[in-house]
């Protein structure tokens, strides 16, 4: 029995950059590299700044670069909310997509 996919959504400030179905996706997390599969368990991430893959299913992948934001995932719905999400990277990185350690109280 095939896995059911996830339904992804990457929304820059300005536009929605993807919108659709990957059998996976490896994210800039805060702290590293963030795999995601079907079927993960529900999680909230800060993102980092740095490449996004999404895997199509079928073959292929999306390559995108993205900077600062959260990711969320629940139910095969994968969602990148970002500061930044484009073919390139930013000229500048803006400066609330940086998060220091210091910033985050815990």
């Amino acid at each position: 029995m095939a896995s059911t996919p996830l339904q992804v959504r990457v929304v820059s400030p300005d536009r929605i950059v993807f919108e659709g179905e990957a059998s996976g996706l490896v994210a800039p997390g805060w702290d590293g590299q963030v795999g995601i599969l079907p079927g993960h368990a529900p999680m909230l991430s800060l993102l980092g700044a740095g490449p996004l893959s999404v895997d199509r299913v079928g073959g292929g992948s999306d390559a995108f670069f993205v900077a600062g934001g959260v990711l969320k995932v629940e139910s095969n719905h994968v969602t990148l909310l970002t500061e930044y999400a484009g073919d390139e990277p930013p000229a500048k990185i803006p400066e609330e997509a940086v998060v220091f350690a210091e910033d985050v109280e815990g």
